[in-house]
């Protein structure tokens, strides 16, 4: 049997390690996971009150066009319906894009590092990856990103936050890309930590789907909503893009269970409040920790941070395995000397910046 040839030079993705993984390689019984940037606070309970409810008629396939959630999605967004697509996760999302609009013969440029989907879809379906390497800060090279885009391209990706790095484009900085673009060229804006994002910077994004009929923005309920269980994403895009993304789309691809419960997180604004005060705080405190060590970092308005190290990423990875504590080591995303941490609750932080004073102490 032949697969494509580009499937030979690839590898599946890769999680960062499981937490019953590291209980029983270090004798641990008590581990905390910021490796994925989950919500450490869980998910809204009125989900978990509704839950017992939704698992009548398994044998009956779900709505496949998810008609609850999108009126409801629709309604809060400010959006037609026929403007939305759902995935299992928006990382699903991506790949319906890159299906829909990507082939041999064609490009896609894209920001490095950055999350790592945007190009393993894209080369699963014959396109040329042209990436642009961020600035020092961490943010988006935008200008060199226009530069790039030529007759060929046909997607250009922004993730905002930046997965590693948090950086966020400013609502000046994206219009200014989208006036700057070519209007044939599908601009995805993928923000699937939005609700991290500081009131006061919020691009909001969806306002300009309706002006720029290239844009399409992806969220997610995995992140802040804490529902990443249960693989619910969606894309907010012109009617035509849309159209696109659901004829490419599987027919049942999220589940009944997963539908109702982004439905009912939607109306938990509570939940989500809470979930964003406690990041802001958190982070802001693990920063103070991270300058008192000497150790510099992105900016970030996600609910995670990259921090720089004087070693490898792999080195403090391993020691904090030990100590029963998981994060993300920056060798696997493209950033060898550091490592990506999820801002978990006050009590964890204080434990984990402890650790890593016991580190760097000893190396």
């Amino acid at each position: 049997m032949q697969a494509k040839q580009v499937l030979k030079g690839m590898t599946p993705y890769t999680p960062g390690k499981q937490i019953e993984d590291v209980k029983k390689e270090f004798g641990l019984t008590k581990i905390v996971k910021l490796a994925s940037n989950e919500n450490p606070y869980g998910y809204s309970g009125k989900v978990k009150e509704a839950i017992p409810t939704m698992i009548d008629h398994l044998e009956i396939y779900p709505d496949g066009y998810a008609a609850q959630l999108r009126d409801k999605l629709a309604t809060t967004l400010g959006v037609d319906e026929k403007q939305l697509v759902f995935g299992c996760g928006s990382d699903e999302i991506i790949d319906f894009i890159c299906r829909s609009y990507l082939e041999k013969g064609t490009n896609t440029v894209m920001a490095t590092p950055t999350f790592p989907q945007y190009k393993h879809n894209a080369l699963i379906q014959g396109a040329d990856i042209v990436e642009v390497p961020l600035l020092e800060s961490g943010y988006h090279d935008l200008e060199a990103m226009l530069e790039k885009v030529n007759k060929q391209t046909r997607v250009v990706w922004l993730c905002s936050p930046n997965n590693p790095t948090g950086s966020l484009i400013s609502c000046e900085q994206l219009v200014h890309f989208l006036d700057t673009c070519p209007s044939d060229v599908l601009v995805v804006l993928d923000e699937a930590y939005y609700e991290y994002i500081e009131r006061e910077k919020d691009p909001d994004s969806i306002s300009l789907v309706s002006t720029y009929n290239n844009l399409v923005v992806l969220r997610t309920f995995s992140k802040a909503y804490g529902l990443a269980n249960l693989r619910v994403g969606y894309g907010v895009a012109s009617e035509e893009v849309a159209t696109y993304l659901n004829i490419t789309r599987g027919p049942f691809n999220t589940t009944s269970i997963s539908q109702l419960s982004a439905s009912i997180a939607l109306d938990d604004e509570a939940f989500i409040q809470h979930s964003y005060e406690e990041n802001v705080k958190n982070k802001q405190t693990f920063m103070d920790e991270c300058k008192a060590l000497g150790l510099d970092y992105y900016d970030s308005e996600g609910n995670f941070l990259f921090v720089k190290l004087p070693t490898s990423g792999d080195a403090l990875f391993e020691y904090l395995m030990t100590k029963g504590f998981i994060v993300r080591s920056g060798e696997a995303l493209g950033h060898p000397n550091g490592v990506r941490i999820t801002i978990g609750s006050a009590e964890q932080m204080k434990e984990l910046a402890a650790h890593m004073k016991e580190f760097l102490a000893a190396n």
